[in-house]
């Protein structure tokens, strides 16, 4: 027994030599540092909470946030990615980003991450690991410390309750009423994370062994799991929204068609959509989301720092910042952002707590219990199997 607590503690202690020094020291280092923090760019409400971030980290800690807007997280990977093969192991141009699911899995198996580092934040001892399994576990990958979660989502749909009294909430419903109403329904074009959690949540309903999709998919097994999906989308393509023609090009397009009147149901992947789009004038006051009976896929948004960040330091600021109370408040209210948060409430000071309990009650935003079951991802290779798969079938038009 002696022996194995003394390998754990010197696992340990190689797991946190990613913290040099005390986190004063780490401190004393970022104060002055410019943190580039490679994020998608494409909803204002988000590109305002970060501007919000960047704010309070440059007041107290003396950390200057500057988002570089993406379009899709892979240009971030492939730029680390790049200079990783041209010998810059330092001073890279990337120093945060907002990562998850099958980019997290490719960083971290080429080894573009710098870590672990996560569970040497002092606001992660207040994440809800127990309660919340994805904020360790990533698309069935093991975060490993290598990753800072920030927030939760889950997949959901999005309607006018004025229009739609009752929506359908199973997949094979979905089917018959898009067949009902012909051109009323649509989902973003993949490689669209909105339009694969679609593929994918369509793909784990109709999965009766869901434990075949927390492995890696194989040639082997791939067409044979997929067939039911591929069946669906065929059946549902000529109702689509202009014949599956076309589709929407992001989340945020789709919302548009959605309240211009073009089609009846919008897809997310927060719970907090309709809230957040009424307070911004982008929805009716109608606006609600559901998610189907048996439940829809949750996942957690990270953080990560690459190998060669050149403000490391800063970057962890900026993770432990995004971990505080009170930015996970600030995160969950829907005037802000509305996501909710990865902390284990009750590790919180009833202050801390108060801030929470201070958010407004708003009828858009779901109860847990409405939520219902969050079913996990797929293994992130059914992902990338799945995009190809698609784009091979369907994008000729």
């Amino acid at each position: 027994m002696r022996k194995l607590i003394t390998g754990l503690a010197l696992l340990l202690a190689g797991a946190s030599s990613a913290l040099a020094g005390t986190w004063d020291d780490v401190l004393a280092k970022a104060r002055g540092q410019t943190v580039y923090w490679n994020a998608w760019g494409g909803d204002p409400t988000t590109n305002d909470f970060i501007a919000w971030v960047g704010q309070t980290v440059l007041h107290h800690y003396g950390v200057k946030l500057v988002q570089v807007k993406l379009n899709d997280t892979a240009d971030a990977v492939t730029r680390v990615l790049a200079e990783k093969t041209a010998g810059r192991a330092s001073g890279g141009t990337v120093d945060l980003i907002w990562i998850n699911g099958a980019n997290f899995a490719a960083m971290k198996r080429q080894g573009l991450l710098f870590g672990p580092f996560s569970q040497e934040l002092p606001n992660y001892p207040l994440v809800d690991a127990r309660g919340k399994p994805t904020t360790t576990t990533d698309f069935s990958v093991p975060v490993e410390g290598m990753e800072s979660p920030w927030e939760m989502a889950q997949f959901v749909f999005v309607y006018d309750s004025a229009k739609l009294p009752a929506p359908p909430k199973t997949i094979a419903a979905l089917l018959d009423w898009a067949k009902a109403h012909p051109g009323r329904f649509s989902y973003p074009q993949p490689p669209d994370f909105f339009g694969l959690t679609f593929l994918k949540q369509v793909l784990v309903d109709l999965t009766p062994d869901k434990s075949v999709l927390q492995q890696p998919a194989s040639d082997a097994n791939f067409a044979t799991v997929t067939a039911p999906l591929w069946a669906y989308i065929d059946a549902l393509r000529p109702y689509l929204w202009r014949q599956g023609k076309a589709y929407p090009k992001s989340g945020p397009d789709q919302r548009q068609l959605l309240s211009d009147g073009e089609i009846d149901i919008a897809l997310s992947f927060t719970p907090f959509e309709a809230a957040t789009s009424i307070a911004q004038h982008l929805l009716p006051a109608t606006a609600r989301v559901y998610v189907l009976n048996g439940g829809t896929i949750g996942n957690t948004n990270f953080v990560a720092i690459p190998f060669n960040a050149s403000a490391k330091e800063g970057a962890m600021v900026v993770a432990n910042f995004l971990l505080s109370p009170e930015a996970q408040a600030r995160a969950q209210d829907p005037r802000y952002l509305g996501d909710f948060t990865v902390l284990d409430l009750d590790k919180l000071s009833a202050d801390q707590r108060a801030a929470f309990a201070a958010i407004p009650p708003n009828p858009a935003v779901p109860t847990n219990a409405e939520l219902g079951t969050q079913l996990l991802e797929p293994h992130e290779s059914w992902m990338r199997r799945i995009q190809q798969e698609w784009i091979r079938r369907y994008s000729g038009g």
